[in-house]
């Protein structure tokens, strides 16, 4: 089968970056298919950010029984927005689905941001997913509020809650934006300096299933301030986004 047929038989692409999620794939691969039961054919990309545990051994038990399950591996972590990025390019559908591989985000909420991403037309590029009755630890609420906080201030991107892994997006748009380390906490502003609408979703948060936080303090605060810094610059240096049209 060729790319083009290949990428014809899949309608939407789950993307998944772990690292030392051992005990945490398999019960979250078994809500995606049971959420995505009525959306087949879909493909669940898992990709392997330089794990040191079972993650990679798992996988691949996994995938001897479901050739919708494919494993991508970094050799050393990456992190989670470079992750996110191998996982995209590796993709077959032109719908893109991510989540977090620990268990907090719900792939239940699924269907409906890809409803909502293919009802509102090519002008909208992400739906972004927004939680509610946040599970995590009060200094992990307390750098969200923060860092959303700051990130809301400068950028005025309308998104109360970047830091949600459940996004769907379209491949292209999302492929059209600069790639830099911690993207994916900054989609919502780069999306709309290309041009597109947003859709958001209120989504339920949950405990993690099991295991500790591999993304530590520094990529969730301060380093996203340097982040955020050239994200402001980006903005103000964007120019019209021209309208195309060839000749018949």
């Amino acid at each position: 089968m060729n790319d083009t047929a290949a990428s014809e038989a899949v309608h939407i692409s789950v993307i998944v970056p772990v690292r030392n999620e051992q005990d945490n794939i398999e019960p979250l691969l078994l809500e995606i298919e049971a959420a995505l039961a009525e959306l087949t054919p879909f493909e669940v990309i898992y990709v392997n950010d330089g794990s040191t545990d079972r993650t990679e051994s798992v996988l691949d038990t996994l995938r001897q029984t479901r050739s919708h399950v494919r494993q991508l591996k970094h050799e050393q972590s990456c992190g989670q927005s470079a992750a996110v990025r191998s996982g995209v390019r590796a993709a077959k559908a032109g719908i893109i689905v991510t989540l977090d591989g620990d268990g907090q985000n719900d792939p239940a909420f699924i269907p409906q941001m890809a409803a909502l991403l293919l009802a509102t037309g090519e002008s909208c590029g992400l739906v972004q997913g927004q939680r509610l009755g946040r599970k995590d630890t009060g200094f992990k609420k307390f750098q969200s509020r923060v860092a959303n906080g700051v990130r809301s201030w400068a950028l005025r991107d309308g998104t109360r809650d970047t830091g949600c892994g459940l996004k769907c997006f379209r491949r292209e748009a999302y492929l059209a934006l600069p790639y830099f380390d911690a993207l994916h906490r900054f989609m919502p502003a780069l999306m709309r300096r290309e041009g597109y609408e947003l859709a958001y979703v209120d989504v339920t948060d949950r405990p993690r299933h099991a295991g500790v936080s591999n993304y530590g303090f520094f990529d969730r605060l301060w380093v996203g301030i340097v982040d955020l810094c050239g994200v402001r610059w980006l903005i103000s240096r964007r120019k019209k986004v021209p309208l195309v049209q060839e000749s018949e």
